[in-house]
């Protein structure tokens, strides 16, 4: 993954791991238990309900959202939306657990995807189950990864606020220069290391690829359809297990093969931004990343083209990660209010004029038919890759323990970054503290 800053970084701000999160959620939800957190109940002396919203956004994105949440205001004169407290999401579940602790917590928050299962543990988490079944929430337009990503032990936990997939970039300048062909749908991670390899010039400082060092979920989130493809899975079907012991091996040795051949870039810094530097400068030919990287691509005027991830199959599998708008009781007003703004804010109008203007995709299929999206899709080229790599996506599961297995495989697949583990040691390791974490009770 990859919050919505849509700048240089931002996949890493989407997907950033919190180690430690989930146990400090449980002792929040038992601080809180006996709190009245909602004796506030937020309606003032002229009837009008005042929720507050942790965005998580900066710049163009929190530009957009405040533009939207200044026109619901003007429909709905019953609610203001406050969005001026909060921090950004890379720091939005510290900020929570914490709030959640003191017993004074914002009515909606901006949740990475892959720590909804941790925060959902709090008895603060609205369960919006029976809404999104009754309400006009588009729920079953909404894409699969969306849904799914929101959704706990069949029950819902949230509102998506975006989703994304993985897809690569190519220079196209970078590809001529080298004499090597663009990649199209159905290319091989074979044919990606080769392509990678044969961009690379160390004398000219170019390198074919990148890929995150710190050890983070940006690090991590680009193994998964790796190992997906090669039929395995984020956790066992036992549950007390990790689900991808040998197909592991074979991802990392994937990794490694551009280790090997000197191909690839590691980035050192957590933001993943100087990755995209290299990229846009022209001295890297292929770079994985989501949607939202294109304004930057486009407005650095590189002649850019867009493939599918490949795959070890030739079927089309990448990664989606979903983040949430994910709400806390403050009674019934309050939480009254915040189901429907959420609910108008992931309408396709709305959804779609946030899609076209800070850089993300349509929710749901109505809101692909918008004209807005339409009419941007079309001047954009590559984005409709985005777009249809939505169809065959997959998300991690959401689960509680899953910080823990990301932050075990984040350090295997940077020990095969740095030649310091093979595949096989890398994955052993991670097998080791995966599973400890697994078989801790939910």
């Amino acid at each position: 993954m990859t919050a919505v800053p849509r700048a240089p970084g931002a996949l890493s701000r989407r997907g950033v791991l919190r180690a430690g999160g989930a146990g400090a959620l449980v002792a929040a939800g038992g601080a809180v238990s006996g709190c009245a957190a909602g004796t506030a109940d937020g309606i003032g002396s002229d009837g009008r309900v005042t929720i507050q919203m942790w965005h998580g956004q900066n710049d163009i994105a929190a530009k957009v959202l405040k533009s939207l949440g200044s026109e619901f205001e003007r429909t709905h004169p019953d609610i203001r939306v406050d969005m001026g407290g909060g921090v950004l999401a890379d720091a939005m579940l510290q900020k929570v657990t914490a709030a959640l602790a003191s017993g004074a917590y914002p009515d909606i928050a901006y949740i990475f995807g892959s720590d909804l299962a941790s925060v959902a543990r709090s008895p603060q988490v609205v369960d919006l189950t029976a809404h999104v079944r009754q309400g006009p929430l588009p729920w079953h337009n909404y894409h699969a990864p969306a849904r799914e990503a929101v959704t706990i032990n069949g029950r819902v936990r949230a509102v998506p606020a975006l989703v994304d997939a993985l897809a690569v970039i190519c220079n196209k300048k970078v590809f001529a220069g080298a004499g090597v062909d663009l990649p199209e749908a159905g290319w091989t991670w074979r044919e990606f290391t080769d392509t990678a390899r044969r961009l690379t010039d160390s004398a000219e400082g170019r390198f074919g690829t990148s890929w995150p060092g710190t050890g983070n979920e940006d690090t991590v989130w680009r193994l998964w359809p790796l190992v997906w493809d090669l039929g395995g899975e984020v956790i066992a079907d036992d549950g007390r297990s990790i689900g991808f012991a040998k197909e592991g091996v074979r991802a990392l040795e994937v990794v490694q093969d551009l280790v090997r051949d000197r191909s690839v870039y590691i980035d050192p810094k957590p933001s993943s931004e100087q990755m995209y530097q290299v990229f846009l400068s022209g001295r890297m030919g292929m770079v994985v990343t989501a949607p939202w990287q294109l304004p930057d691509i486009r407005q650095a005027k590189v002649d850019y083209h867009v493939a599918p991830l490949p795959s070890f199959s030739r079927r089309p599998m990448t990664i989606s990660g979903p983040d949430t708008w994910t709400l806390f009781d403050n009674g019934e007003a309050r939480t009254k209010a915040a189901r429907t703004f959420v609910t108008w804010l992931t309408q396709p109008a709305q959804d779609s004029r946030w899609d076209v203007e800070a850089g993300s995709l349509p929710l749901s299929r109505r809101a692909e038919e918008r004209p807005a999206w339409r009419e941007y899709s079309t001047r954009t080229p590559g984005l409709s890759v985005f777009t249809e790599a939505i169809r065959s996506a997959r998300v991690r599961p959401v689960h509680p323990a899953y910080p823990r297995v990301s932050r075990a495989l984040g350090q295997a697949v940077v020990a095969v970054l740095l030649g310091r583990k093979s595949p096989a040691d890398a994955v052993r390791s991670c097998a080791d503290e995966s599973n400890a974490a697994l078989l801790i009770p939910r």
